[in-house]
């Protein structure tokens, strides 16, 4: 059985030392391991990936003596996960199809090692979309007096397809807390801008109206602050003088398309922690 680990705690010395002394001890190879220590926090963060080739091996014992040597001694946040898992991924999605059309092609090819339940929207626009990769389409739509009977409906479907994490490929909808309470950094949204700058309806235009020289796109977890979560992933594209706003808005959909799969693709493999308003993303 193969598995990664997440630890961030206190920093303290050994920290290394025992935990891999404990995976070895309970049969594990370790494969991979990256750490870092915030300085400034004092806080120490660790990722690990083990093999376990016992066939008596037992997470729920594992993870259970675990916590009970080295979380609560060190005061570890930690979590455990079997690589063979595959995550409940739940697609939001407006109008825009570029976003959704990448991420349902990447997976359609391997490339995202999920399972898609549904696709949910608050637009029946893209309802074709769904039925091209045979993945189940719901329609919901939203309006200020129906928001919160919405998102209940949201949440109905959510629970009944046992989802792990939500991708907003474009949702032009706020989600309210009544949702991310329930999917706690586990909500990735897509921004058309490289946050913080350029926030707004028309992000591209205001930045043609600046004259700048790059665009960007940001892929952050959803908080209740608005475009202000752990940013995930971002990526940047020059443009000049000679380009226009459709040149710009062009650009900048390339960027969304491929910062949002960076993102999808990094939770995906646990390879991004949360502490605070920060993410540590390991290679």
């Amino acid at each position: 059985m193969k598995t990664s680990i997440l630890i961030h705690c206190p920093d303290q010395a050994g920290i290394i030392s025992i935990v891999t002394g404990f995976i070895h001890s309970k049969g594990g190879n370790i494969i991979y391991l990256d750490q870092h220590v915030d300085k400034a926090a004092d806080i120490f963060f660790m990722r690990l990936e083990s093999d376990f080739d016992n066939p008596n091996f037992n997470l729920s014992t594992f993870s259970s003596e675990f916590d009970k040597n080295l979380a609560q001694p060190y005061k570890m946040q930690w979590s455990i996960k079997e690589e063979k898992e595959k995550l409940k991924m739940a697609v939001f999605v407006s109008k825009y199809n570029h976003c959704l059309y990448d991420l349902l092609s990447r997976f359609n090819s391997g490339e995202l090692d999920v399972e898609i339940p549904f696709i949910l929207s608050n637009h029946k626009d893209l309802e074709y979309v769904a039925e091209q990769f045979n993945i189940p389409f719901y329609h919901i739509p939203v309006t200020k007096e129906t928001k919160a009977d919405a998102e209940q409906k949201q949440l109905k479907l959510l629970k009944e397809h046992n989802i792990d994490f939500i991708v907003l490929a474009r949702y032009m909808q706020i989600v309210t807390n009544t949702v991310i309470d329930k999917f706690p950094n586990n909500i990735i949204n897509i921004h058309h801008s490289f946050l913080p700058a350029f926030a707004g309806a028309k992000p591209y235009h205001a930045a043609f109206a600046r004259g700048v020289k790059i665009i960007g796109a940001t892929s952050h977890y959803v908080t209740e602050e608005l475009d202000a979560g752990p940013i995930i992933e971002q990526d940047v594209t020059t443009v000049s003088h000679s380009h226009t706003i459709s040149d710009f808005i062009a650009k900048g959909r390339d960027l969304e398309k491929i910062v949002l799969s960076r993102a999808v693709k990094l939770h995906i493999a646990s390879k991004t922690m949360v502490y605070k308003n920060k993410t540590i993303i390991f290679s």
